[in-house]
């Protein structure tokens, strides 16, 4: 059988001013969590001749935004590290995020993470949700085979 959840996702953010749950006990949004790779790990280069060269690119980096109910009271949290971490360089991008998926043995953690900028707030008929962005150094991605321990 092949299931996934929302609720087997554990997110943590630990850095100067604090530590916080990020996952689904965080009042997450529908739309959850996401990492994106900052560049493409490729780059292919054609000469004049029509022959081919790839460029292994060494960047780890990625963004990682997470989103969370408007009402959530992380987001009072979140408010209140971003002010601490961006008050003084010797705080800023000292993160680490590590998010995992405990059916799948997903593990992806994503260190000298800085806020990369405050949500856009909008208030409007519906709540909505608030987008906290990281900006992450080095980001090591290890995905499970999916064939969760049956208890």
């Amino acid at each position: 059988m092949s299931t996934y959840s929302f609720l087997d996702v554990n997110a943590t953010l630990v850095g100067p001013g604090g530590s916080l749950n990020l996952g689904a006990s965080a009042a997450a949004a529908e739309e959850g969590i996401t990492i994106e790779a900052m560049e493409d790990k490729n780059i292919m280069t054609i000469g004049a001749g029509g022959q081919g060269m790839h460029s292994l690119v060494a960047n780890k980096a990625s963004t990682v935004t997470i989103r969370l109910l408007r009402t959530s009271p992380t987001n009072n949290a979140l408010q209140n590290m971003y002010n601490f971490q961006t008050g003084s360089s010797s705080r800023h991008g000292r993160n680490v995020i590590v998010i995992t998926d405990l059916q799948r043995g997903d593990v992806i953690t994503a260190s000298g993470a800085a806020f990369k900028r405050a949500p856009t707030i909008t208030y409007a008929k519906e709540g909505g949700m608030l987008e906290w962005s990281f900006d992450a150094i080095s980001t090591v991605r290890v995905l499970g085979v999916g064939t969760p321990s049956i208890f």
